[in-house]
């Protein structure tokens, strides 16, 4: 487990062409993301999306920022409305902004300015099948991608659901970037194991910062 190295300095391990892992690259700052959550999920509550074909996903989502993501009969799109409260999305919190800010930088993508951030929330089985991310208008714009609490499984493939996977643990304070010649690539969450971290309890968290209209 990495938390053997947990007095290590942040640390970079390459992905792919465009995708690097930001080993605990946010661990100083899971305090203020956490209870950014917190506060978003206050306004916004977490829930069990159903895809267009009906399937219920194991993992519970909001969202923050000017929109969000979201699923209803004609497919997944992203909107300024959180359908469940009628309200406007939660604006992104200045924590979440200054640490997805400073991983863009540090994997080459100073000019990312996400306005939307996908909060998925883990619980032991929750999984999330092989996809790509494909719903931004923009491809240009990479993804950022923060892991808090327990550890998961990433797959990370190519851009063929039946390429060969990558796969490895993801850690509390954990950031992976990827963007360029890995934007499309496959990528996706084996289920949850069991397990208890003192920031998070029984589940894991993750922000997935996004550019989710089309950048002028």
């Amino acid at each position: 487990m990495l938390d053997l190295f947990a007095d290590e300095e942040p640390w970079q391990e390459p992905l792919a062409p465009g995708a690097v892992v930001l080993r605990r690259f946010a661990l100083a700052k899971t305090q203020a993301l956490l209870a950014g959550i917190e506060a978003v999920t206050q306004l916004s509550p977490l829930r069990h999306m159903v895809t267009p074909g009906g399937y219920t996903m194991s993992v519970a989502m909001t969202n923050c920022g000017e929109v969000g993501w979201t699923t209803d009969a004609r497919g997944y799109l992203y909107s300024g409305i959180d359908p469940q409260t009628g309200n406007p999305w939660p604006a992104i919190p200045d924590a979440f902004a200054a640490l997805c800010h400073d991983a863009a930088v540090a994997a080459d993508y100073a000019d990312f300015r996400p306005d939307a951030c996908l909060i998925n929330r883990y619980v032991p089985g929750a999984k999330l099948s092989l996809h790509q991310d494909k719903d931004e208008p923009d491809l240009r714009a990479p993804i950022v991608s923060v892991s808090l609490g327990l550890p998961a499984v990433f797959q990370f493939g190519g851009l063929k659901r039946n390429d060969p996977l990558q796969r490895l643990m993801l850690e509390h304070g954990d950031v992976v970037v990827w963007g360029g010649a890995s934007r499309l690539f496959y990528h996706g969450v084996l289920p949850l194991k069991p397990g208890h971290h003192p920031a998070t309890g029984a589940c894991r968290f993750n922000l997935t910062f996004r550019q989710a209209r089309k950048i002028e």
